[in-house]
């Protein structure tokens, strides 16, 4: 409890993050000394993870940005020297102006981002404004969820609506599909172990033997990017012994008879079994007991549609829990995101209208090409980053790299810490954490709005992105009234759909956080109706023809597989995937120097069959490389993969690696089979002893 002297303000976690944690922080004389859990909350129940327990480190870090930085050094060394805001911002502004009247346009000047906060004000609001109204090219923001996202929608419809993370301790069986929920969704798993102990079996789905995997009753280990596949096998099974819900079928599913024509042709057990490499009594029994064990709850996540066919895996899977009538229990079904389920009027904050009709748009997971001038219209001669560290995070990150160099690219990087972007910057701004500003979140785990509210002064001279917007537009010229303050945008925010109906900034204000409109437990479509255009679950569906793809749930192999393109997986025989290391959230966390000496070195696992082919040892430090590029990590033999796969946790900064790049020098701009994603885990290389090794260099 706080003391006479102390007071406690209510705040939300700002992590990339399903579970959307509820926090207090405790404040005495200004200065914030003491986070944690909100044990009122329904979801968070008390309980923080080891990422934002040490949050405030984060706020108080000694090299934390803090004043303005003008480049005075070669791009890449990170040598900077203080200026004023007004300096700062008048530079940005004179150089958006220049490139903007230049021959090339507004379009030479890119936004990038992506949610370094969740916030719906300070990850998209007037930053979207701010670019629509200069018209700069717009970003694809497709860097994580989009193939599934497609996918799920093609099936389930608008919003991908899905089963109730509440109700998850009445199920009796559990599927983590692609999911390492007990690393990433903590709170769930919370609820599957008390699903557990009233008799639910937990089955997890997944390559690597991950934390969840470990902890399950059951685990599956497919080959990477087969997972399309195997859902086809179960169907197979289940129509083959008559174990499909036929009433739900018919009053709520199009494209039935089609696709279980092709899957009692195609997708014979043995037929799946030598594509997954699970055995078929594996894929009889999952089938029966998923067909008859209710309420069964499936848990899918990203990693799985992080392949060429991804999206269509994603769609496959959600085709299931409709065919055996999943969706009729209290947490039956399926579940990708919550956030689907928040009206929030997205359009009203971002204002999409203000963009010139045209204007075109870049794929985040292509700035590689980008930034070396491979894409349709002008080069980018301008980059605004923020909420986001894409020298570590995206993709093919030597010629990244390579880009960033670009003496003819102005950077411009908003950033709370000295990441790796940072480095390659010519203008830096010192940005606020979310203790230092106003926000509000909806969640891609549960079903509350939240209400994070400012505890404390920005430290140092830290503005928050809306707030440089503003005074960005302001020096731009562009009319005051499109730049409101916060307050104004979260009432505009609320301003929706149905499921926020008397929602307000003033309940939030005493509440904190407040469920959706929904009733408890929430069953989407137990009765049968689904928002797609035939207003069913859509088993066939017509969109996916005029997108040029398969109307019916099919298997699209990875680009880089050794079934399909041995050629390839001649020269780089092993499948690498790169999940996220529990010790940090993406890039966020890996600059600090307590979750560095948590998460150890760089690793990679592997099979010790492959190990031993290789001449290495467990510990030895190896080199893992493609075409594309290459990174070091120490080798980790503890049963986690079969022959032929390998897994390095990620995202460590370049500049704290040995060798100075991470797992996304190996990595493809190749996007996913819908939605735009990106292919981190279709990657194809080679592993070998490093020479020299970082202790000998």
């Amino acid at each position: 409890m706080a003391n006479a002297r102390q007071s406690v303000v209510k705040a939300v976690c700002p992590l990339d993050c399903p579970d959307t944690c509820a926090m207090e922080v405790v404040v005495e004389a200004g200065e914030a000394v003491e986070l944690r859990a909100d044990r009122e909350h329904p979801f968070t129940r008390g309980v923080l993870c080891g990422k934002m327990a040490s949050y405030l480190d984060h706020v108080q870090r000694p090299d934390r940005v803090l004043r303005p930085l003008k480049r005075v050094g070669p791009k890449g060394t990170g040598r900077f020297e203080p200026i004023g805001w007004d300096e700062a911002l008048d530079t940005i502004a004179a150089r958006f102006a220049q490139v903007a009247a230049s021959g090339d346009g507004p379009q030479a000047i890119l936004p990038y981002s992506y949610y370094g906060t969740m916030g719906k004000l300070q990850a998209s609001s007037l930053d979207r404004r701010f670019f629509h109204r200069l018209g700069a090219s717009m970003l694809d923001r497709t860097i994580c969820a989009s193939a599934g996202g497609a996918g799920y929608e093609y099936t389930v419809g608008r919003g991908r609506l899905g089963a109730d993370p509440m109700a998850v301790p009445g199920c009796r069986l559990i599927l983590n599909w692609g999911s390492n929920t007990a690393v990433t969704n903590a709170h769930l798993w919370s609820l599957m172990v008390e699903a557990r102990r009233q008799g639910a079996s937990i089955v997890t789905i997944d390559p690597y033997r991950s934390q969840t995997a470990l902890r399950s009753d059951w685990h599956i280990a497919p080959r990477p990017g087969t997972d399309a596949a195997l859902a086809l096998g179960l169907m197979h099974v289940i129509w083959r012994d008559g174990l499909q819900d036929d009433d739900y079928l018919v009053r709520a599913t199009v494209g039935a008879e089609p696709l279980r024509d092709r899957v009692l042709d195609e997708y014979r057990p043995e037929h799946v079994a030598a594509i997954t490499g699970v055995n078929t009594a594996t894929i009889e029994t999952l089938a029966r007991r998923y067909a008859t064990e209710h309420p069964s709850f499936l848990r899918l996540n990203y990693g799985l549609q992080r392949h060429y066919g991804g999206g269509m895996a994603v769609r496959t899977i959600v085709c299931l829990p409709a065919i055996v009538g999943a969706w009729r229990h209290p947490g039956g079904g399926a579940l990708l995101s919550t956030s689907g389920a928040y009206d929030f009027a997205t359009d009203r904050l971002t204002r999409p209208d203000l963009a010139p009709t045209g204007t075109r748009v870049v794929n985040m997971n292509s700035l590689a090409d980008a930034l070396a001038g491979e894409l349709p219209g002008p080069p980018v001669k301008a980059l605004y980053v923020y909420n986001c560290n894409p020298a570590a995070v995206a993709p093919d990150q030597k010629r990244v790299l390579e880009g960033l160099m670009r003496d003819d690219l102005f950077t411009v990087v908003h950033e709370q810490v000295p990441t790796d972007t940072v480095d390659y910057a010519d203008i830096v701004l010192p940005a606020t954490t979310q203790l230092e500003h106003l926000d509000i979140h909806g969640s891609y785990g549960h079903h509350f709005v939240m209400l994070n509210n400012p505890a404390i002064a920005p430290r140092g001279e830290a503005r928050s992105n809306n707030d440089v917007f503003r005074a960005l537009a302001a020096r731009m010229g562009f009319e005051a009234d499109l730049f409101p303050d916060d307050e104004s945008l979260i009432r505009q925010a609320l301003d929706g759909g149905p499921s926020l109906a008397g929602i307000t900034l003033e309940r939030l204000r005493e509440e904190a956080s407040i469920r959706l409109n929904f009733p408890s437990p929430y069953l989407p479509f137990a009765d049968g109706h689904f928002p797609t255009p035939s207003g069913k679950c859509e088993l066939y569906c017509e969109r996916m023809i005029a997108a040029g793809l398969d109307p019916l749930p099919t298997y699209i192999p990875p680009r880089e597989d050794p079934q399909t393109n041995p050629g390839l997986a001649a020269r780089y025989p092993i499948q690498l995937l790169s999940p996220p290391r529990s010790n940090f959230l993406n890039s966020t966390f890996a600059g600090t120097d307590l979750h560095r000496r948590r998460a150890g070195d760089p690793t990679v696992e592997m099979s010790d069959h492959d190990a031993e082919s290789r001449g290495l040892r467990d510990g030895d430090w190896a080199e893992v490389a493609n075409d594309r590029g290459k990174f070091l990590a120490r080798v980790a033999l503890n049963g986690s993969v079969g022959p032929g796969v390998a897994v390095a946790a990620s995202i460590y900064w370049s500049k704290h690696s040995p060798g100075a790049s991470n797992v996304n020098s190996t990595t493809s701009t190749a996007l996913t089979d819908m939605g735009g994603g990106a292919t981190f885990f279709d990657n194809l290389v080679e592993i070998r002893p490093a020479d020299p090794t970082p202790e000998d260099a």
